[in-house]
């Protein structure tokens, strides 16, 4: 293939792209930020809650 016709069709191609907004970009940032929080929050309790439930059962930690 040639180069320069590779070229050409990636820019025809990236000239299709919808590129987001600045604060489409903004509120989709800060929305993976809550729910990256939320989850790891959430993972932690519940390794907390799932080894003192081991701990319990297995009698140790006393």
């Amino acid at each position: 293939m040639n180069p320069f016709k590779f070229v050409q069709e990636v820019r025809q191609e990236v000239a299709k792209v919808t590129w987001p907004t600045r604060n489409e970009t903004w509120v989709t940032t800060i929305a993976v930020l809550i729910m990256v929080t939320l989850a790891s929050i959430f993972f932690m309790l519940a390794d907390q809650a799932m080894g003192w439930l081991v701990s319990l059962i297995l009698g140790i930690g006393r």
